[in-house]
């Protein structure tokens, strides 16, 4: 449908990107990846880090939701996310851990400033304590509900869109 103005998977590949990382820390689920994967790919994110036991690709369940968008992001996987922090912050990124915790700054009032990398975790612990320990603070998506979390793929799209929304490439 060129009426979309869809890119090929090497125009994407050459397009100028939002310096914006999304680490995957732990997250159970493949569709997840896959859907954070396809998020990456609509708002030309620089590239996904996938964590600790996340799966990466190729995978089947991550195909299904990325739908081919794991060819195009760049992604890297790491043993640890210590690791991922540290090539992160030598690359010149802050890091922030999308959580709720004390003193955490509500997406709504955050503005990035230069490259900026966001910490998703685990879909029942969220993002581990000792990781939180290395970032530069916590982004916290405002809710008003019953509920109080949000997918991580749901969450994924809301913080990169944030993120992304505000920034010109």
């Amino acid at each position: 449908m060129p009426e979309l103005g869809r890119k090929s998977v090497e125009e994407f590949k050459q397009s100028e990107k939002h310096a914006i990382i999304a680490v995957l820390e732990n997250v159970r689920s493949a569709y997840n990846v896959g859907s954070v994967f396809r998020t990456a790919d609509a708002f030309l994110i620089e590239a996904v880090y996938l964590c600790g036991y996340t799966a990466f690709p190729p995978h089947k369940e991550i195909r299904k939701t990325a739908l081919g968008a794991e060819q195009t992001v760049r992604w890297k996987h790491f043993k640890n996310t210590s690791e991922a922090i540290t090539e992160l912050r030598t690359e010149g990124y802050a890091v922030y851990a999308v959580e709720q915790a004390e003193k955490s700054l509500q997406l709504n009032v955050f503005t990035a400033s230069g490259k900026t990398a966001v910490v998703f975790g685990n879909e029942v612990t969220g993002v581990e304590q000792s990781t939180i320990l290395q970032t530069d603070g916590c982004i916290e998506i405002p809710q008003w509900g019953m509920k109080h979390a949000l997918n991580i793929a749901t969450a994924a799209g809301v913080v990169l869109w944030e993120l992304v929304r505000g920034q010109k490439i």
